[in-house]
C-alpha cells in the first residue's frame, strides 16, 4: 500500500511535527535466535480512533506523538499494532511507529519508564513555581465563588520575603513560573507593580526559562494596565465570560450588584489590537441557567476574535465548589455536562475558533499533573501563608503547608507536603493499568484523592477518542482556511494580525 501526498498529519504539539511516514508497509521479518534485528510489540499507552472517512488517528500518551494515517494505510498500521511480537528492521512503517513510541522493543517495562519520567520532573531542584495572591479581596461577587475575601493586598513585608525567596533560589534555578491569582489579583496592583518587574529582571539576568500567567476577571485589565503587564512578561491570561451579557452579569456581578460584561469585553477587544505575543484563555462557566444562549455567545466571540489565534475558548461546568450559594446553583454534571461541553466545543470549532483544554494542551508525560502535586509549586498568600491548592486555600487546614519566613525561607510541614506530593499512582491499581497514566501520573487532582480516597481521573480518560477526532478535524479545517482566500470584510484585519503576530502563538 502506498501513501499519497500529504497522507500523514501530525496533530498539534506532537514533538515530531513535520515528518512524513515512509511509503508502503513493512514486511514482518522472521529471524532465528541471536539476531540483532529487534522484536517489536505495541505500546501499552496507545489510543486510536477511526474517522468517518476511514482515517486512523493514533496517540501515544507516553511519547506525546499524535499521527493520522489515511484509510488505505490503516490495515497495515493496525496489523503491526495488533501483533503480539514481530521482528523487523527499524525502518519503513515499523521504524516510523517505533520512533514515535507506538511500537516498543519486546521486554520494555513501560511502567518503569513512567516512573522515571515522573521522578525526573517531580524531584527537580532547578524549578520554582509560585502562585501569588496579590489580593485576597475581589471587586466581584460571583454566584459560585468559594473565597472568603479575608485579606486585601499582599503586605509589603511579604513582598520582600518573596523577593528573598527567589533571590536565594536563583543560582540553581533553570525554570521560573509566576502566576497571579486572588481574589482578584489586579485589586492588589501595588504588589504586582513591585514584584512583576523584579521577576522579569531576575529571569533575564539568570537567563531562566520564564513564564508568567494571570487569572483575572478582566474588569481592571485596561489598556494601560495590559501594557505594563505585557512589558513585565505577564503574557498568559485566563479571563472568564459566562455567556451573553445578561447571563454573565447574573453570574458575575460587581460587589455592589452592577454589570461587568461590557467593561471586560471592551478590555479584551482593545487587548486584541495590541501587537505583542500573548495568549488568553476565555473561560466559559456553564450551568442549566445560561446554556441555552451559549451558542449565540460563541457567535459573538467569533465576530470579535475570529482572526486572532491568541484567544481560545475553554468550557467548564459550574460545580458546587464550597461557596455560600452552592445549594442554589443550577449545576449540571456527569454525562449531561460532558455532552454540553462537547456541543459547545463543536460549535466553536465549526466557526474556526480555537478551543483549549483536553488533548490540545497535552504534550507528553506529566502534562495533566496538577500544580499542587509538584514539590516545587507553592501558593503564597497575602499574609505569607504557604498553600498548595487554589480551591482549598486556607479553608482547609491540610492545604496550609507552611509559612514564608522573614529571610525568604519556606518553613514547611513535611507531613502535609507529602500528602499533596506523594507518587500515589505507584500504589493505585487503577492508575497502574490506565492507558493515559503518563499524562496525569495519578495526580490530576490530589485534592480529590485526599478528600474522597479515589483515583482523580481527567476527562481525557473517557473522551480521548473523541478528542483525537476533534483535533484531526480542527487541523483539517485550519489547513482549508489557510488555503482559502479571506472574505473581503476580514481580509484587511487578518493581514494586519499576521503582520503583528509573526505567525501567532
Amino acid at each position: 500500500m502506498m501513501l499519497g501526498e500529504n497522507a500523514h498529519l501530525l496533530l498539534p504539539r506532537s514533538p515530531l511535527d513535520g515528518s512524513d511516514p515512509p511509503p508502503g508497509s513493512v514486511p514482518l521479518i522472521q529471524i532465528g535466535g541471536g539476531s540483532r534485528i529487534p522484536c517489536w510489540v505495541p505500546s501499552r499507552f496507545n489510543i486510536r480512533a477511526t474517522s468517518g472517512d476511514g482515517e486512523l488517528v493514533l496517540w501515544n500518551s507516553y511519547s506525546g506523538s499524535m499521527s493520522v494515517f489515511p484509510a488505505a494505510q490503516r490495515p497495515a498500521v493496525l496489523e503491526l499494532l495488533a501483533a503480539k511480537g514481530f521482528q523487523a528492521d527499524a525502518s519503513g512503517l515499523a521504524g516510523y511507529l517505533a520512533e514515535r513510541g507506538f511500537l516498543v522493543q519486546e521486554g520494555t517495562d513501560e511502567f518503569r519508564r513512567v516512573q522515571l519520567a515522573f521522578g525526573q520532573e517531580h524531584y527537580r531542584s532547578d524549578a520554582l513555581e509560585l502562585i501569588l495572591l496579590a489580593s485576597e479581596d475581589c471587586n466581584f461577587r460571583c454566584v459560585y465563588c468559594y473565597e472568603e475575601f479575608a485579606r486585601g493586598t499582599m503586605r509589603p513585608a511579604v513582598r520582600e520575603r518573596v523577593k528573598r525567596l527567589v533571590e536565594a533560589r536563583l543560582p540553581r534555578l533553570d525554570r521560573l513560573r509566576i502566576s497571579w491569582f486572588g481574589g482578584e489579583p489586579l485589586y492588589g496592583w501595588a504588589a504586582i507593580e513591585e514584584l512583576a518587574p523584579f521577576f522579569q529582571q531576575a529571569a533575564e539576568r539568570q537567563r531562566l526559562d520564564f513564564h508568567s500567567h494571570m487569572t483575572t476577571n478582566g474588569y481592571l485589565l485596561t489598556p494601560e494596565v495590559a501594557g505594563k503587564l505585557l512589558g513585565w512578561g505577564v503574557t498568559d491570561y485566563q479571563v472568564t465570560l459566562d455567556g451573553t451579557p445578561e447571563d454573565h452579569d447574573r453570574h458575575r456581578p460587581t460587589r455592589d450588584g452592577g454589570g461587568t460584561f461590557a467593561a471586560i469585553f471592551a478590555n479584551l477587544e482593545t487587548l486584541s489590537r495590541r501587537p505583542e505575543n500573548f495568549s488568553v484563555a476565555l473561560r466559559v462557566n456553564f450551568d442549566r441557567d445560561n446554556q441555552a444562549a451559549l451558542e449565540r455567545f460563541v457567535g459573538q466571540i467569533d465576530q470579535a476574535f475570529h482572526d486572532d489565534p491568541r484567544f481560545a475558548l475553554n468550557f467548564h461546568a459550574i460545580g458546587r465548589w464550597g461557596g455560600p450559594q452552592d445549594a442554589d446553583l443550577a449545576v449540571c454534571g456527569g454525562d449531561e455536562a460532558r455532552r454540553l461541553r462537547e456541543t459547545l466545543e463543536e460549535a466553536a470549532r465549526r466557526r474556526g475558533l480555537k478551543v483549549g483544554g483536553g488533548l490540545s494542551e497535552i504534550h507528553g508525560p506529566g502534562s495533566q499533573v496538577c500544580y499542587a502535586a509538584r514539590p516545587y509549586s507553592f501558593i503564597i498568600g497575602a499574609d505569607g501563608q504557604v498553600m498548595k491548592c487554589t480551591i482549598a486555600l486556607d479553608r482547609d487546614a491540610a492545604n496550609v503547608v507552611g509559612q514564608l519566613r522573614e529571610d525568604g525561607g519556606l518553613e514547611l510541614d513535611q507531613d502535609k507536603m507529602a500528602l499533596w506530593t506523594e507518587p500515589a499512582f505507584e500504589g493505585d491499581a487503577k492508575c497502574r493499568r490506565c492507558v493515559i497514566l503518563p499524562t496525569c501520573q495519578g495526580m490530576y487532582c490530589p485534592k480529590i484523592r485526599i478528600e474522597e480516597a479515589r483515583s482523580p481521573c481527567p476527562d481525557t480518560r473517557h473522551s480521548a477518542k473523541r478528542e483525537l477526532l476533534d483535533l484531526r478535524n480542527a487541523k483539517r479545517a485550519t489547513a482549508r482556511r489557510r488555503q482559502a482566500p479571506a472574505p473581503a470584510a476580514r481580509r484587511v484585519a487578518a493581514t494586519g494580525a499576521e503582520g503583528r503576530l509573526g505567525g501567532g502563538s
